[in-house]
């Protein structure tokens, strides 16, 4: 029986998941690709941006291939929402070459990989890959996981030694569900630094796994798809932190908050408070969209630390209200904190 072939993208906040499936969708070389994006936050923009790749042929083609989940992580509403989505999607199978799932900065991959065993998933679709997006500029200078000098000789010294943080155990296990690492922003690191971080990375994973330097998503296909690895049922060689738990809690510290403002902005002011927001609260990742004066174009705003990235996608369409709407994902953020002024 055909099974159509699942391909996990995760991966650490701003790591370039969307980027890379951007490019995938961009170049998918005649493959039919259904898209699950998992948005943490309540404005959709990794979605938004997906469907402004004008990869369908019409807005029918662009709902009905590009489904989105809003409610939290996959992984904590793998039941309510993403199994009633897999069911939709399985009823168009002869439609479909393939399924990619975009999984949220803070999703583990297992649980949602163990999904795929479920009697309904497991006799039509499985889980052909998982590809870990790891930021080498974070990396390389020692974010979100500390010094990777220091890590290593750590472990070194003390096999038992726990985790100093739920954001480093969450790397170390999008690490260990990966049939590919890929390392993106390479263009922003030196070249030493890159095979430093290459080499530290090819230490924590399983023999054979590879990683490969990408920039801006710009990677084959070919090197994307195609695994066959039935993830599912390799599932015990690729242990998790969370294995013995019944469930599992993500850093409850860690939240998301929503800004909109509706008259249009200077954009160099609005990064100027973003930058100073950036630099006195713990900001992990901010992202969305601008509206610009005297512009009728739609800007996008991706900023990780105190990095930030613009671009403009598309015009604004006619009916559309013109508004900013920014996604701001941190540390025990509060909305009093975040007052950005024009």
């Amino acid at each position: 029986m055909h099974k159509i072939p699942v391909t996990v993208i995760t991966g650490f906040l701003g790591a370039g998941k969307t980027t890379l499936l951007r490019h995938l969708l961009q170049n998918k070389q005649g493959r039919k690709i259904a898209v699950i994006v998992n948005e943490f936050g309540e404005i959709g923009i990794d979605g938004e941006l997906l469907r402004s790749c004008q990869v369908c042929d019409d807005e029918g083609e662009i709902n009905s291939h590009i489904i989105e989940l809003t409610n939290g992580c996959l992984c904590c509403t793998v039941q309510e929402e993403f199994y009633p989505t897999m069911q939709e999607l399985l009823t168009r199978k002869d439609q479909i070459d393939a399924i990619v799932i975009e999984t949220s900065g803070l999703a583990l991959p297992k649980p949602l990989i163990q999904a795929f065993k479920w009697q309904e998933i497991r006799n039509h679709a499985t889980v052909d890959g998982v590809i870990t997006v790891v930021d080498a500029l974070a990396l390389a200078n020692g974010n979100f996981v500390g010094d990777l000098e220091a890590i290593a000789k750590q472990r070194a010294d003390d096999s038992s030694l726990d985790h100093e943080t739920p954001i480093e155990e969450l790397f170390e296990d999008q690490l260990s569900c990966a049939d590919l690492v890929l390392l993106t922003k390479t263009d922003l690191v030196k070249d030493d630094d890159i095979t430093r971080v290459k080499d530290w990375l090819e230490k924590e994973l399983r023999t054979g796994i590879k990683v490969i330097p990408c920039c801006q998503g710009e990677i084959n296909a070919e090197v994307l798809l195609g695994f066959n690895a039935a993830v599912e049922d390799d599932i015990i060689n690729r242990p998790s932190h969370h294995d013995t738990e019944e469930d599992h809690d993500h850093d409850d510290e860690i939240n998301s908050l929503e800004l909109f403002i509706e008259e249009a902005v200077n954009p160099q002011v609005l990064l100027s408070h973003l930058h100073n927001l950036v630099k006195n609260l713990e900001i992990y990742r901010i992202k969305g969209f601008v509206n610009v004066a005297n512009k009728p174009m739609r800007m996008v705003l991706q900023g990780v630390g105190d990095r930030f990235e613009t671009f403009y996608d598309r015009l604004w369409q006619p009916e559309e209200k013109r508004s900013t709407k920014l996604v701001v994902i941190g540390r025990n953020l509060k909305m009093s904190e975040l007052s950005i002024e024009n």
